[in-house]
């Protein structure tokens, strides 16, 4: 299937803990269905100390269900994505309000 999301998205959580939130994928993983989005599903590792980094219990986000995420259209409201040809190019369009995603 197409990837509807993509890195640097602005999406919106849909569901779960953080239902509400906003931010931008980060990384994505289509095997597995899921990205890592900035400032969402945020958990405490305990890393070690290294000659570069302190170390200590750091906040780090975690990955999260595509399911769970939409994008978000010009006017702030979460959207589905949807594909069209123009031309001779397939483009993604926000189906709420038909503006093409990706320029």
């Amino acid at each position: 299937m197409a990837a509807k999301l993509k890195k640097g998205d602005k999406v919106v959580v849909l569901a779960g803990k953080d239902k509400g939130k906003e931010g931008t994928i980060t990384s994505i993983d289509p095997t597995s269905g899921k990205a890592v989005v900035d400032g969402v599903n945020m958990s405490i590792r305990h890393t070690r100390q290294s000659q570069t980094s302190q170390g200590g219990r750091l906040p780090k986000a975690m990955p999260i269900e595509l399911s769970n995420l939409a994008i978000v259209d010009k006017n702030g409201k979460p959207t589905r994505v949807g594909f069209r040809m123009e031309g001779d190019k397939k483009v993604r369009f926000a189906k709420t309000t038909g503006d093409v995603i990706d320029a």
